[in-house]
């Protein structure tokens, strides 16, 4: 009888637990744990319009106030030049070549200095003289500034004086002259420390006579005058 009562109550046992699995299995749900991670509000920074920065030119002006460059943060170097130039400036320079041209233009109108735009580049004549006289003296001087100027004598194609220094006083030298037609050729040999070749002369006979006197003014280097003495 023991026996079969305990065989029943192990019966209904079982049959409840499996019951109950099945129950279990059907309508079970897992509950999820709490999440208790802090929440961040995640924010889009707002756009921001950052202005273009500019590389200033240093060697322009030494008081930067506009930018001379056109070259922004990120933009490529392709178009620019990279041939060194001389940006250098010196705003004494512009004073001193205005003293310069004022300084020079002052000295022309004192007669201190030949002005150079006016200079004599073409051969001149000084005319024609008919004489008698066996020879002539020829005196001559720098009527301007001393200042260096040389010149040559020639008589006929030949050299009569090879170097002739213009200074303040007469000097004096004689060319000879033979029957008929005789050239005499003075060549400025430079110009002078102050502008062209510049000289006064005059033209005496064999009796002391004065028969020519001339001058010639700002010759370039290389420039001529002639003169055709016809001995009768």
């Amino acid at each position: 009888m023991k026996q079969i009562l305990f065989f029943i109550i192990i019966s209904i046992g079982i049959s409840s637990k499996s019951y109950s699995q099945i129950e279990f299995g059907k309508k079970f749900k897992a509950i999820p744990p709490i999440n208790k991670s802090p929440k961040f509000k995640k924010e889009v920074p707002p756009e921001t319009n950052i202005p273009p920065t500019y590389t200033p030119n240093v060697f322009k002006s030494p008081a930067i106030k506009t930018p001379s460059s056109v070259l922004k943060i990120g933009e490529t170097t392709s178009g620019i030049n990279m041939t060194p130039k001389n940006d250098f400036a010196n705003p004494g320079d512009v004073y001193r070549d205005k003293m310069e041209k004022d300084l020079g233009k002052t000295l022309v109108r004192e007669g201190l200095k030949e002005d150079s735009r006016l200079l004599v580049k073409i051969d001149v004549s000084f005319g024609e003289i008919r004489t008698k006289s066996d020879f002539f003296a020829i005196k001559y001087r720098d009527f301007g500034q001393i200042d260096g100027d040389l010149a040559k004598a020639t008589m006929n194609g030949g050299i009569v004086q090879e170097r002739l220094l213009m200074k303040g006083n007469y000097q004096e030298f004689k060319i000879y002259l033979k029957a008929g037609i005789n050239t005499f050729e003075i060549e400025a040999l430079n110009r002078g420390a102050l502008g062209g070749n510049t000289a006064e002369f005059q033209i005496y006979d064999d009796k002391g006579i004065l028969i020519k006197s001339d001058y010639w003014e700002n010759w370039d280097a290389g420039v001529k005058g002639k003169l055709v003495i016809v001995k009768e």
